[in-house]
């Protein structure tokens, strides 16, 4: 009943956009022109195609706000497309006022959006005050099914009821009698008449891999009970960080260590590298030239220095800095890193390291596709075989593109990296960057470095 007063109510926003739309085009005029009434007609026909099918009616419970505006706004823009694409096969488009057009766009967007974040809003303040729940179980008393239950009580706000936790293990153990304010349960037969009486309405098997019997004579009693059955596989001890489901040629599968973000998603970002390298190096080429001279009389040697780094999946690529240093002659035995009043630093290259004007060939890296403007700093590739098995989630800060800046930089961890626990720090930094990425988390760091990254007490 829902899904249809929904559904109802977008193909009425979407013709009530249209119509304030021509009212702000023609001064307050609602006569639509025959042509203008066929795109709003076949506007909403295809909106009630295109929005089931990418699951704008679906239960959004428990999700966030962000991942539902974004959808309805794909969805919106895909039934946009179409709309185009319907008006050039027959040819319309002389007939369509092309501002009208646009201004409806934006007005239906907002009559799709508003009322959903208002809804939301509403929704959420509901919850919080303990209205419109729905009672879970937890199956599973052990150490992960505490943590499910923790993080589930921290959720209020999204629906979520911790009624009981079952666990029949628990009462052979002697095991305690409620979790965190929540009673635990031990008795099969109560669950299943606490279910047939419908004070349930989901249940959550928090359970490792391993007890496959007791996942699977949970789903064999309850597959014909109208009650939600969730797997929240227990996967921490195998997975990395990217703990995602997918499917694979039509399969199933738990992401335990995958790139984080499909490349889609990372569209803007590459986008955004490119002009951004264009918008740094081609104004800023007279002070290259003013640099590389400087560098060139400082010492015999060449202005560019190049160190193999690892990028993107571990692919190797030569990255480029000012020189900074007095060429030395080729040792064997381990790199040494620069460190503080280092006699083979030069006059020059100490000005260039202080205020990171040495970084700055590593724009032509960006838009050859090596690097992006931000992302987890490349090291030596002595260094990463060095970390790799002492620091966890080292080699995982290469599944995207290495950044000139990045999130442990603007934090103050940059320059030389001696002890295990000032990488371990910096990893730390790189990984949260990498599990929380946003566009506009890079729009952040980039402010950030303008205001205070350039110059810190590290770099030398």
């Amino acid at each position: 009943m829902f899904g249809i007063v929904f559904r109802l109510s977008d193909v009425l926003m979407i013709a009530l956009g249209a119509l304030l739309a021509h009212s702000l085009r023609y001064d307050g005029s609602f006569e639509l022109s025959g042509a203008e009434r066929f795109l709003i007609v076949q506007s909403c026909v295809m909106a009630l195609l295109v929005f089931p099918s990418l699951g704008i009616y679906r239960s959004w419970r428990g999700q966030p706000l962000y991942r539902l505006m974004s959808r309805v706004t794909l969805a919106w823009l895909a039934v946009v497309a179409l709309s185009l694409c319907v008006i050039f096969s027959l040819h319309l488009t002389y007939d369509i006022s092309r501002l009208w057009f646009g201004q409806t766009v934006v007005v239906s967007a907002l009559l799709l959006l508003v009322p959903r974040a208002i809804v939301r809003g509403v929704q959420y303040h509901l919850r919080k005050s303990g209205r419109d729940q729905r009672n879970v179980v937890i199956v599973g008393a052990g150490s992960y099914g505490r943590a499910v239950l923790g993080q589930l009580q921290a959720a209020a706000p999204a629906g979520f009821r911790p009624v009981y936790v079952f666990d029949d293990a628990v009462g052979a153990a002697g095991g305690r009698r409620s979790v965190s304010g929540v009673p635990v349960m031990t008795d099969f037969r109560e669950l299943k008449r606490r279910v047939r009486e419908r004070e349930v309405d989901e249940m959550w098997l928090a359970l490792p891999l391993s007890h496959e019997r007791t996942i699977q004579r949970i789903v064999r009693e309850f597959r014909n009970d109208f009650v939600n059955l969730r797997f929240l596989p227990d996967v921490r001890s195998m997975a990395l960080l990217n703990r995602s489901v997918t499917e694979v040629l039509n399969m199933p599968a738990i992401n335990l260590a995958t790139s984080p973000l499909p490349e889609p998603q990372l569209w803007p970002k590459f986008l955004f590298d490119r002009v951004f390298a264009l918008a740094v190096l081609i104004p800023l080429l007279p002070l290259f030239i003013v640099l590389g001279v400087a560098v060139k009389l400082s010492s015999p040697g060449p202005v560019l220095f190049r160190q193999k780094r690892k990028g993107i999946d571990g692919r190797e690529f030569n990255i480029f800095k000012f020189r900074t240093m007095k060429v030395q002659s080729e040792r064997g035995g381990p790199l040494r890193q620069a460190s503080r009043n280092d006699s083979r630093i030069t006059r020059v290259g100490a000005i260039l390291r202080r205020t990171s004007l040495d970084e700055l060939p590593q724009f032509l890296n960006v838009l050859l596709g090596h690097m992006s403007v931000v992302g987890p700093r490349p090291h030596a590739i002595e260094h990463d075989d060095l970390y790799k098995d002492v620091v966890d989630g080292y080699m995982y800060r290469y599944r995207i593109r290495p950044g000139i800046t990045g999130w442990a930089q603007v934090n103050g961890y940059r320059g030389e990296t001696r002890k295990v626990e000032k990488m371990e720090a910096r990893v730390k930094f790189d990984l949260f960057y990498i599990q929380n990425w946003t566009f506009w988390f890079d729009m952040k760091i980039i402010l950030i470095t303008l205001v205070k990254g350039f110059v810190g007490r590290n770099a030398f």
